[in-house]
C-alpha cells in the first residue's frame, strides 16, 4: 500500500536521537515519499542533514509566517542560495497565521510575497500555511488575494510550472468556496491529522472535491496527530490513519488511493533526478 508524507518536519529536535527507528517504521508502514520542509534558516539547513541521511526524500526551504520577523537579509540569502540545490523541491513552507499571530501581519505578508516571488523564479511550487482564529476566515481571504495579486494561474506562473501546480495548501484548513477557488488555481491540496479536529468538518467534502493529480496528505509531524497516533509526538507512519479518512471521504480505498498519491506527488515535487523505488528498511 504505497503512501506519501508530503509535509513531514523530521528536521524538529524532537526526532533527535532515533530518526532511522522512525523512518523504518514509516517505510514498514508503505511510505514511499518524505518531503521535509524548513520554517527559518536552522531548520531548513538541518532539512538537508536529514536527507542526507536518507537520500530517498526531498527538502522544502522557506520561512514561516511565525518566523517571518526574525529572518534578517543574510539569513533569507541563504534560503535563497539553499533553493537553487537539486534536492530542494518545494519552497516553504511560508504562507498566513491570523491565529497565533507570533510576527506582525505587515511582515507575514512581506514574507509570504518573497517566498512566492522565489517560487516563481525556481519554478519549485510554494508550501502554503494558513490559519484563522476559530470561527474566521480572514487569513484563508487574504492568502487567496495574495495567490491572485502575484498572478498565480496566470502566464508568468503557468510558463514556469506548466500544467504542474504552482502551490501546495499545506494541512487544509477552511471552507468549502476557499477550497474551491484554491482548486481552480490549479493548487494541490493536501491534507493531515487537523481533519479530526472540532470545527474541521468541512474538509470531509474539500477531500472528495479535489481532482486526483492534486491530491496529497501529510502529517505535519511531530504535530497534529491523528485519532490513534501518539499525541506527543506524531511520526510519517501515521500518514495512513489520514489515507483511510480521506478514502472515505472519496467513497474508496486505501489500496486504490495509494498509488494515486504517490503519482500527485511525484508531479507536485518533481526532482532534478530520477526518483528510485520504494527504499528498503535500513540495517
Amino acid at each position: 500500500m504505497p503512501l506519501v508524507d508530503s509535509h513531514c518536519h523530521l528536521n524538529a529536535d524532537r526526532f533527535e536521537g532515533d530518526l532511522d527507528g522512525i523512518v523504518d517504521d514509516a517505510r514498514g508502514a508503505g511510505v514511499e515519499r518524505v518531503l521535509v520542509p524548513g520554517w527559518n534558516v536552522g531548520s531548513s539547513e538541518r532539512a538537508f542533514a536529514v536527507v542526507e541521511r536518507h537520500p530517498w526524500m526531498d527538502v522544502a526551504v522557506g520561512v514561516h509566517p511565525h518566523d517571518a520577523a526574525k529572518v534578517d537579509g543574510a539569513g533569507w540569502a541563504r534560503i535563497l542560495g539553499w533553493a537553487q540545490d537539486p534536492r530542494v523541491v518545494a519552497v516553504g513552507e511560508t504562507g498566513l497565521d491570523y491565529d497565533r499571530v507570533f510576527s506582525p501581519i505587515d511582515d507575514q505578508l512581506a514574507n509570504l510575497r518573497r517566498n512566492l516571488a522565489l517560487a516563481l523564479e525556481t519554478g519549485k511550487p510554494s508550501i502554503l500555511h494558513c490559519r484563522s482564529a476559530v470561527g474566521r476566515r480572514d487569513a484563508q481571504d487574504a492568502l487567496l488575494a495574495e495567490l491572485r495579486a502575484a498572478g498565480v494561474g496566470g502566464p508568468a506562473w503557468s510558463a514556469a510550472f506548466g500544467d504542474r501546480p504552482a502551490c501546495v495548501v499545506h494541512s487544509y484548513s477552511g471552507p468549502i468556496d476557499y477550497a474551491r477557488a484554491m482548486i481552480d488555481l490549479g493548487l494541490s491540496v493536501s491534507f493531515s491529522g487537523l481533519v479530526f479536529r472540532k470545527g474541521e468538518e468541512a474538509s470531509a467534502e474539500v477531500a472528495a472535491l479535489v481532482p486526483p493529480d492534486r491530491l496529497l496528505i501529510e502529517t505535519d509531524s511531530p504535530f497534529l496527530a491523528p485519532p490513534g497516533a501518539p499525541r506527543k509526538r506524531n511520526a510519517p507512519e501515521w500518514v495512513a490513519i489520514t489515507a483511510r479518512w480521506v478514502a472515505a471521504c472519496r467513497e474508496t480505498t486505501v489500496e486504490s488511493l495509494g498509488p494515486g498519491l504517490v503519482a500527485a506527488y511525484d508531479e507536485t515535487f518533481q526532482r532534478a533526478s530520477a526518483r528510485s523505488e520504494r527504499p528498503t528498511a535500513t540495517t
